[in-house]
This record gives C-alpha cells, structure tokens and sequence, in this order.
C-alpha cells in the first residue's frame, strides 16, 4: 500500500542545477512502462523521485492489505512498512527486499544517472516464491488476525521467484535508462535555450540604456543647437539691419553722390546682406518650429488669391531666368484655415524652389483642387489609403520641368540643413532649410507634404490642407496665371 508524494514539476532556475528526476522523465511514458510491467506479471510498480515524489505507477488493491487494515494495529503497521519502503535508499548497483509483516515483500531497485542518485523503483507488494505459510509477525501486529485467512489471502497476490524478480527490474532499469537520456536531452536544451535568452535579453538592456542615454544626449544638444541658432541669429540680425539700411542709404545718395562703379558695390552689399538676412530669418523660423514657440494666426484664407499673390512676386525672378508660370485653380475653390503669412511662406519656397532648379524655357505650374482619394499602390506609398486626407481636404501641386529628385533623396530632402547636392561645387545654393521650414509649417496647420515620383521628368511636390468649415464668402473667379 503505496501513497503518492508531493509533485515537484520543472520550475525556474532549472538551468542553473542538477535535473530532478521528475524533470528529465516523460511521465506519459513512465505511466505506460509500469502498466505494462503490471499488466504482464500483476506486480504493482511505482516510481519515485529521490525526494520521495511519486513520479509514476501502476497498481490494484491487493485483498491482504485490504484485510490487515480492518484494523487499528494492522492500519499503523501498514504505515510504518510503507514508510521504511520509501526511505530506504539501496546502494549503488544494490537491489533490496523489504519484508512486510503479512508475509509479503516489497523489491527497491535505486535509480542512478550522470553518477547521482536520482530515485527508486518499487515492485510490490509481491509473495515470496518460497512462502508456504502466514508469518508470526502477523499475529504479533494483532492477535486477532486469522492465520489461515491470511494466507489464503495472500494466495492471490503474486507469487515471483527471486531471479524472475531480477529480470523485471533490470528490465525497468535498462527501459527507464532510456527514457532519462531522452529527457536529459531536451532538459539540455531547455537550458541552452534559457541561457541563450537571458544573455540576449541581458545584451537588449545594454543596448536598450545605451540607446537611452544617446537618445537623451541627442535631445540635449538638439536643444543646444536650436538655442544657438535662436541667439546667433537674434545677434546677427541687429547688425546686418545696419548694414542694409545704410547701404540703401548710400544707393539713394543721402550721403552725397556716389559714381556709377560705387553704386554697384552697394548694391552689391544690399543684395547679399539681404540674403543673409533671409537666411537668418529662416534660422529663427526653424528654431520657433522646433522649440514649439511659434504663433499661427490662423482665419479664414482664399487660397486661390494667396497663389496668385505669390506667383506675382516671384514673377520677375522667373521672367528673368526665362521660365514660364502657370497657376490653375478649380472652380469654386474652397477656402482654408491658417495663417495667410505662413501659407504664404510655404508655397513661395515651393515656388522659389521649382524656379531656380527649372533650365531657360522650362514651366513651373502650380495647381489649386480639392483633394483626391488615393488607392494604395505597391510601390512606395502602399500606406497612404490609410493616412488619406479626409473629403473636407485641399490639394496645391508645384510641378516643374527641372532636374527632378533622385529617388535615394526623397526620404532626406525635409530634414533640415540637408542638400541633395552637398558639393562645394554645386549650382544651386542654399542652406537646406527651406523644405524644413515648409513641412513643419505644412503640419502645423494640421495637413502634409509630399513629393511624387519624377515622372517624366521634374519634381512635384504635394501640399493637402484642411479646409475651411465656414461657407465661401464669394465665388471664386475664373483663374489668370500671370504673365511670364
């Protein structure tokens, strides 16, 4: 009469100890090699781990244990012989029977593996082949007990013979050995694996705080550098103002007059400390944007006006590089919430942009619609179906005839300070800044940028705009590009 122990599954920490013998055998398979064993030869088989854990067993109620137990004494000597089987640890390669008071007898066979001892198998309880009659340890348990009964009893438990006995455990030994080197096998690999995730976890949080800390070092001198340029150019501005100021002043001969060579010179200045003053003008935007401190005054805004505003003033510089401008607005436009000096600001840098990369007698066109619903494509912009702008959107197209921009360049040309040619020889100037500026005001009036493939030839660059929800307060008119 064997009772189970206390499971002990695989738990954590497994890889850094010896294995149990719970954690290396397939309970399954060590269920159904003690059926069979009970099944063949009606001796009951349980296994046990080294700290007393039934693992597996196959076994029936044998009649002598049930009849011994009907009493008191018998039930306590029952317990104290289950309980010196379980304790009993054989020495190695030792198999050892312990009797039991009815006359039966248990057969304990240890289980080693790896050279430790990691449980025991237990056959029985089983009869002697050599008993013939009931013990005297019977009726010293309980004078009670009837001898004849007892040994009738024990006439239907099994009978086995020692060397019959012998064979059923070096079989249950050979067979469990098996199952322990498969189980051993995949304990191994269980602890690989473990191992193997904990230093790529423990590596991922290496990783994860050196990324933290640069990411925070990153954050510190991007703020660095938009104070710098706040201050730089706030220091900058101050002068150059002067500067241009008293060169128109010397232009208009304020000063006295001034010969024709002399004028060209100051113009000169004018000139290019107007374009530095723009450049540092750009530095302030940018470094507003980035800081967040920028104001948008945002109402009401025609945007087919604002266009035509816009190309009227970059009209002479288009004339001049003999370019030709086209401005086509929809019918009945409808009018959108922003800035108007902002707006204003994106789309001359668009335009401005288009001119100056656009050869003699190419087109710059520039077209004012409602937005239009885009179908996902499978190439490149597969994910705007689902950032599409909603039905209340507007849609400003600067399309030219220029050199276009390599594919590799389009993710990089909004970053600030970035040029796609970057060369101490390049044609065209600039700092880089313009396209920043214009996709960070673009977004801060709740739409978006974007560049479409160069196709033929040019760049077309996409701006979508909420619309206004207040009514047209008049049709707009029929469009008039101006003159180029």
């Amino acid at each position: 009469m064997m009772h189970e122990g206390p499971a002990n599954p695989l738990g954590e920490g497994t890889y850094d100890r010896a294995p149990r013998l719970e954690e290396l055998v397939d309970r399954a398979a060590a269920a159904e090699l003690c059926k069979s064993v009970f099944d063949l030869f009606g001796i009951p088989v349980r296994i046990f781990s080294a700290e007393g854990a039934l693992v597996a067993e196959s076994s029936a109620p044998q009649p002598v244990c049930g009849y011994v137990a009907g009493t008191i004494a018998g039930r306590a000597a029952c317990a104290s012989t289950v309980g010196a089987v379980k304790a009993h640890d054989p020495s190695d390669g030792e198999e050892v029977d312990h009797p039991c008071f009815t006359g039966a007898a248990y057969r304990i066979v240890g289980l080693d593996y790896d050279g430790r001892r990691i449980g025991r198998v237990v056959l029985g309880p089983f009869v002697p082949a050599a008993l013939t009659a009931a013990p005297a340890s019977l009726t010293r348990v309980d004078a009670s007990f009837d001898e004849g009964r007892a040994l009738q009893l024990l006439g239907q438990t099994p009978r086995v013979k020692p060397e019959t006995l012998s064979r059923i455990a070096r079989h249950l030994k050979s067979t469990l050995d098996l199952i322990l080197f498969s189980g051993h096998k995949q304990v191994l690999t269980t602890q690989l694996h473990l191992a193997s995730v904990k230093e790529s976890y423990r590596e991922l949080e290496e990783k994860t705080a050196k990324l933290t800390e640069a990411y925070e070092r990153l954050k510190e001198l991007d703020r660095l550098k938009s104070n710098f340029l706040a201050v730089v150019s706030h220091e900058l501005r101050t002068p150059l103002t002067s500067i241009i100021g008293y060169s128109e002043m010397l232009a208009e001969g304020i000063a006295g007059e001034i010969t024709k060579e002399q004028r060209e010179f100051v113009t000169t200045i004018q000139e290019k400390g107007e374009q530095l003053l723009g450049l540092i003008m750009s530095l302030l935007d940018l470094s507003k944007l980035e800081s967040g401190t920028l104001t948008l005054r945002k109402k009401t805004v025609a945007l087919d006006d604002l266009l035509r505003e816009v190309l009227t003033t970059v009209l002479p510089v288009a004339r001049r590089k003999g370019v030709e401008l086209r401005l086509e607005v929809e019918p009945s436009l409808a009018e959108v919430r922003g800035d108007p000096e902002r707006l204003t600001q994106v789309f001359l840098n668009l335009v401005d942009n288009a001119i100056k990369f656009t050869p003699a007698a190419g087109t710059v066109r520039v077209v004012a619609r409602a937005a239009r619903a885009r179908a996902p494509s499978l190439s490149g912009e597969a994910g705007f179906a689902l950032l599409a702008p909603a039905a209340g959107a507007l849609e400003v197209r600067v399309e030219d005839t220029g050199i276009g921009v390599p594919a590799a360049e389009v993710a990089r040309i909004f970053d600030a300070f970035y040029q796609v040619d970057s060369s101490s020889t390049r044609e065209h100037g600039g700092a880089g800044l313009g396209l920043a500026i214009v996709k960070r005001l673009v977004e801060g009036h709740g739409g978006r940028v974007r560049v479409e493939a160069n196709e033929p030839t040019g760049a077309v660059f996409v701006v979508e705009l909420p619309r206004s929800e207040e009514p047209r307060r008049s049709p707009g008119g029929p469009s008039h590009p101006p003159s180029s």
